[in-house]
């Protein structure tokens, strides 16, 4: 299939990391993650970057990755502005908060040809799994690449996480919960109070937003805004419309959804010592032949 996009959320500022973590260097060159995401994205078949930032940030960004992958690949920006809402609606007085990854999307639409894929900026996905990610989003089907939960968390407490529950490898539910590892399995407690907690195996995919999508996305998503920002319209200084949320409710429309579980490692950057361990497992990549020492020759 022509045309596969890979649009890169990177408007997050990073806040518990310090700084911009989008363009923190890990790699032996001074590589980002995102140098690593699209270099695994245009091995396996993606044509487009599409990065979603603050506009004040595009001098960075122009300055830095895009001098490495000019003519290795086509690449856009686009900008995750709080007035980019669908017509009829305004932005609350005092409002700054973005209104959510779904939001970033619908601000890339623009952008997005044919069928394609979402991650972040700021995880470090692994090569693999963009063989899966891209293989993924050859048909009409939606895709979540998921991680198995266990490998994921931390043992010195409780992170959040979406938990997929899936069956015969489609996805019927998605449920964001706060998890901890207890002995073999995984103790889940969902965010949506009302929910009651779950338990897990280390083995359970877990969603780390990595997503494949076909065009409906978009279109559900500007629907899914008019009718929310209507219901909120007196409270929209807190409103966020989050992308798992949209998923959620296009399964129960009767969007397929493929579970698909990559064995690749993930790698999240939430603190400056996350860096450390991250710097380490590239260059064992690099050892065993996974990514070359300069990524962008």
């Amino acid at each position: 299939m022509k045309d596969k996009t890979l649009v890169i959320l990177a408007a997050g500022m990073g806040s518990r990391f310090g700084g911009l973590k989008q363009i923190y260097p890990v790699g032996p060159n001074g590589e980002f993650i995102m140098d690593y995401s699209i270099y695994s994205a245009v091995k396996y078949g993606f044509s487009k970057v599409v990065f979603v930032i603050r506009e004040e940030h595009k001098p960075l960004f122009e300055e830095s990755i895009c001098k490495r992958i000019e003519g290795k690949v086509d690449y856009a920006f686009a900008y995750q502005k709080l007035e980019d809402i669908p017509e009829g609606f305004t932005v609350p007085e005092g409002r700054k908060k973005p209104w959510g990854t779904a939001h970033a999307i619908y601000c890339a639409r623009k952008e997005i040809k044919g069928n394609f894929a979402v991650i972040t900026s700021d995880d470090f996905y692994g090569d693999e799994a963009f063989k899966d990610l891209s293989d993924s989003i050859n048909g009409e089907d939606y895709s979540i690449i998921g991680y198995k939960v266990g490998d994921t968390l931390s043992e010195n407490g409780s992170v959040k996480r979406g938990i997929v529950k899936s069956k015969d490898g489609i996805v019927e539910q998605i449920i964001e919960s706060s998890c901890v590892l207890d002995g073999d399995s995984v103790v889940c407690t969902p965010l949506d109070t009302s929910k009651p907690k779950f338990t897990v195996s280390k083995d359970n995919s877990c969603s780390m937003l990595m997503n494949g999508f076909t065009q409906e996305l978009i279109k559900k998503i500007e629907r899914v805004m008019k009718s929310e920002f209507e219901v909120h319209k007196d409270d929209l200084m807190n409103y966020e419309m989050l992308l798992p949320d949209i998923m959620d409710e296009s399964i129960k429309e009767g969007v397929k959804i493929q579970d698909i579980t990559t064995n690749s490692k993930w790698i999240g950057m939430t603190y400056k010592e996350d860096a450390e361990v991250l710097k380490k497992f590239i260059n064992n990549e690099i050892d065993k032949g996974i990514y070359p020492k300069v990524l962008w020759k």
